[in-house]
C-alpha cells in the first residue's frame, strides 16, 4: 500500500520541486520543458523500479555516475544558468564575422564585451573600461583577471559574468583569490606581491569621489555588499576588499 501511495505522490514532488527550481533561477518556459522532460522519464524509470518491472542493477549504475557528475559540476552549472539566461535575453551579435552569426551570442556590460560560443560554450570578450582597455580575456593572466573583477565590482553585471568565466576557464580561482585576501588588512598592509590599500584605491572599489562624507562611505559599501556578498552569490574575496576600503576611509575620517 506504501509502494503505491508514493508511486502516487512521485509526479507531484517531482513537479512541486520543478516549479520551485525555475523560480529560484529565472528559468523560462524552453528550459523549465527541458527539466520536465528529464523529470519525467527519471520518475517513469523509478515508478517501474517500484513496480518490479526494472531490474534495479540495470539502472542503478548510470545514475550514480550521472549523480557524480552532476554533484560535482553543480555550483557551476547553477552560477552559468543566470549567465546563459542573459546571452539568451539580448540581441545576438556576431563577434567573428557573418560566418560565426548563428553559432554566436554576445552581451555587453559596462566593463566587458563577452562572447558566448553557443555550440562549444566557450568563452572570451574584450575589456571596455579601466586599465585593462583594449585586452582579450584569454590573454590576461589569473592575477590580471582577478585586478579587473576589482574594478567589476561597481558594475553587478560585468562582474557576474566576469565570474563565470572565470569559474569555467580558472576553476581553481576562488581559493587562490581568498588565500590572497586573507593576507591584507583593514589598515591597508600589504602581503608580499600584494598592492596596500591606498585612498585612490578605496574610493574606486567603492566608487566614491574624494572628500567622500562617512555616511557617503556607509551607503556605498552597504550598496556593494548588497549584490556582492558571499552569501548572495558573490566571491569572499571581493566582499573582503569591499570591507577594507570602508575600513580604511572610515580610519581616516
Amino acid at each position: 500500500m506504501l509502494r503505491y501511495i508514493l508511486i502516487l505522490l512521485l509526479p507531484v514532488l517531482a513537479y512541486i520541486g520543478l516549479r520551485k527550481l525555475a523560480i529560484r533561477y529565472s528559468l523560462n518556459q524552453r528550459q523549465f520543458n527541458m527539466l520536465l522532460v528529464l523529470a519525467a522519464i527519471l520518475v517513469t524509470v523509478v515508478v517501474l523500479i517500484l513496480l518490479g518491472r526494472l531490474p534495479v542493477h540495470f539502472i542503478v549504475a548510470p545514475i550514480m555516475v550521472g549523480l557524480t557528475f552532476l554533484l560535482r559540476n553543480l555550483p557551476l552549472l547553477i552560477r552559468l544558468l543566470p549567465i546563459v539566461q542573459m546571452f539568451r535575453n539580448r540581441t545576438a551579435k556576431s563577434a567573428y564575422g557573418a560566418a560565426g552569426a548563428a553559432d554566436t551570442s554576445s552581451i555587453r556590460t559596462r566593463f566587458l564585451l563577452m562572447q558566448l560560443q553557443l555550440s562549444t560554450g566557450d568563452m572570451d570578450g574584450d575589456v571596455l573600461e579601466g586599465r585593462f582597455k583594449g585586452a582579450r580575456l584569454s590573454t590576461m593572466t589569473v592575477e590580471d583577471l582577478l585586478v579587473l573583477a576589482e574594478e567589476c565590482s561597481r558594475d553587478a553585471d560585468s562582474l557576474q559574468i566576469l565570474e563565470a568565466y572565470l569559474d569555467r576557464i580558472h576553476p581553481h580561482w576562488r581559493a587562490g583569490a581568498d588565500a590572497s585576501a586573507s593576507q591584507a588588512s583593514t589598515e591597508g598592509s600589504a602581503g608580499p606581491g600584494e598592492t596596500a590599500m591606498t585612498e585612490a584605491m578605496a574610493l574606486e572599489i567603492l566608487g566614491l569621489q574624494p572628500g567622500a562624507s562617512r555616511d557617503e562611505v556607509v551607503q556605498a559599501h552597504r550598496r556593494l555588499m548588497q549584490k556582492m556578498h558571499p552569501d548572495r552569490g558573490g566571491s569572499d574575496y571581493l566582499a573582503k576588499k569591499i570591507n577594507a576600503a570602508r575600513d580604511f576611509l572610515l580610519d581616516r575620517l
